[in-house]
């Protein structure tokens, strides 16, 4: 196998398993979203088992996501306008998502300022946000760049 063909496989290992987190991160955050948006003003309380899945989902997409970055090359492997489209809508969706719950997370809590936990905890629990929203990020932003290599005409 050549160089070439290798890092093209490594990077669509990549990918996918970026997607798949990312898939991963929505399906267990969905519900938590739902229950902040119908139950504003209710404590949420989320067991133990959710919150490692998400931190250790966002940590492989974030594994991922720079493994790529300094060891795969990214190569389109093929070339359409349509296909690049769709790529690049996907990426903005993402991060419409992402930026949906960093919302109803921000200003749920928002009001509570006054009264915050304990130090650690809100150390702990803004972090994580930060990873799982950053890790979002990152993931549109490969998307992105494979759509516009895909979009864009071969040389």
């Amino acid at each position: 196998m050549s160089q070439k063909s290798q890092s093209t496989l490594v990077y669509l290992m990549l990918l996918v398993a970026q997607s798949a987190s990312a898939f991963f991160l929505f399906w267990q955050v969905f519900p938590i979203f739902r229950s902040v948006v119908t139950n504003l003003g209710a404590r949420q309380d989320i067991d133990l088992s959710t919150q490692i899945a998400i931190v250790v989902t966002a940590i492989i997409l974030h594994a991922c996501y720079w493994t790529r970055l300094h060891w795969a090359d990214m190569e389109a492997p093929f070339h359409s306008v349509f296909v690049g489209h769709v790529l690049l809508f996907a990426s903005r969706l993402n991060f419409l998502f992402s930026g949906a719950l960093f919302s109803a997370v921000f200003f749920r809590h928002l009001p509570e300022l006054a009264s915050l936990p304990p130090f650690g905890e809100a150390l702990v629990q803004a972090l994580s946000i930060a990873a799982v929203l950053f890790g979002l990020f990152c993931y549109s932003l490969e998307l992105e760049r494979l759509g516009k290599a895909i979009w864009e005409p071969p040389q």
